[in-house]
């Protein structure tokens, strides 16, 4: 099994607060999940009104398809009118028992 974590760091301009900024991430979140199948979720920056941090879970068989989708994921992100992507970062998982 192969698991890779992407983390983005996000900018969300024009909002003035937290429910503003969870109804634009919101849709986000759930096109993530509808069109990867994948485990998403917000990780930080909770408290901020134009900032949001998530956090995307990949699981597969093959590190190729954690990959390929990865970069999938990453070009849908930036593709999105609402948000700037500040950074994002991967990080493999170790799943040797």
């Amino acid at each position: 099994m192969h698991v890779l974590a992407v983390v983005y760091d996000l900018h969300i301009p024009g909002c003035r607060s937290l429910k503003e900024r969870r109804s634009v991430l919101r849709p986000v979140l759930s096109g993530v999940t509808r069109k990867f199948g994948v485990s998403v979720a917000e990780t930080g920056h909770t408290d901020l009104w134009q900032r949001a941090e998530v956090g995307v879970a990949v699981v597969s068989g093959q590190p190729s398809q954690c990959r390929t989708l990865a970069d999938e994921l990453d070009r849908y992100m930036w593709s999105i009118p609402d948000i700037e992507v500040v950074s994002s970062s991967s990080h493999w998982l170790n799943t040797d028992e």
